[in-house]
């Protein structure tokens, strides 16, 4: 049935999505908080998942009877150093530097962690198992329940981050260091705390979008390029002055890229998704949910 073809390409498009919208939620909170447009983004990801895949590895090789387990729990710890460290030695150094001064910074580590990756876990392909195993026939459809686990997971680590910046006092700490943090620091909030723990969760759900896309892409150095240019797409669709927007964009990349490479061809892919953005900002330059800036009198 044509339909049911249709339906699984629209949840393939949701899970994948999903993972756009994840690492694109963390691009986002680094920009609004830190004014840094993190490009090292994907290759930070990249980074935690392959300590993800040895610590996968090495507990299933001592008999560990929950391998996985271990390895997400290995990558949540190794992703909130990661993103601690990278803030602390990086950015917090740069960050009286201008936008230019900081965006070369996150592009030197690009070259950085790449080639760190390159030399410590070398240059092949790693096969990396998925969370929940088999599949589910429906009809003519194919559904694998580690789609479900993806979808599951990403939707309560966003509702998670959404209620913890809306209703909690380090989430208005946050909203408050992203309007103005000079002002913020004025009326006492801990910026700089503010700021280190921004980069931490967004490392967390960068290195969380890694481990759930790694079993499509396998373990290897460019295996975050596309998703991390497709999140990238989704912030600007969405909009980066809001946490609702990449959401939103990433999910509609995620079904708009399925079904051009499914009913078109994969090689209309990212020509579409390219031109759809751009008709998209003509008409809302600030992205579908974006505030325009208001200017200063």
């Amino acid at each position: 049935m044509h339909w049911q073809i249709f339906l699984q390409n629209v949840f393939g498009g949701i899970e994948t999505g999903s993972l756009y919208a994840l690492a694109a939620l963390g691009v986002v909170l680094i920009y609004r908080v830190s004014d840094v447009t993190n490009f090292a983004q994907g290759e930070m990801a990249m980074f935690s998942t392959f300590v993800t895949y040895t610590i996968w590895v090495y507990s299933a090789n001592a008999g560990f009877p929950y391998p996985y387990v271990a390895a997400f729990i290995g990558a949540l710890i190794f992703s909130a150093i990661f993103g601690f460290l990278v803030e602390r030695v990086f950015i917090r150094p740069t960050s009286d530097s201008s936008l230019l001064g900081k965006m070369i910074v996150t592009l030197g580590l690009i070259l950085i962690v790449n080639g760190s990756a390159g030399a410590i876990f070398g240059t092949d392909s790693y096969y990396m198992r998925r969370a929940i195993s088999g599949h589910i026939r429906v009809g003519n459809m194919i559904i694998r329940p580690h789609s479900f686990f993806v979808i599951g997971l990403a939707i309560v680590i966003m509702l998670v981050l959404f209620y913890m910046i809306k209703f909690t006092m380090f989430g208005v700490a946050i909203r408050a260091t992203a309007q103005n943090d000079k002002v913020a620091k004025l009326m006492g909030v801990p910026t700089k705390k503010v700021t280190a723990f921004t980069w931490i969760m967004a490392t967390m759900m960068g290195a969380i979008a890694g481990l759930m896309i790694a079993p499509a892409t396998n373990v290897y150095t460019g295996m975050m390029a596309d998703v991390h240019l497709k999140s990238f797409i989704a912030a600007v669709l969405g909009g980066f002055t809001s946490f609702v927007g990449p959401v939103v964009g990433g999910l509609m990349i995620g079904i708009l890229d399925n079904l051009v490479g499914y009913y078109i061809s994969t090689n209309w892919q990212t020509v579409i998704v390219y031109g759809f953005l751009i008709i998209i900002l003509i008409f809302k330059p600030y992205g579908l949910f974006g505030e325009i800036p208001k200017k200063k009198v």
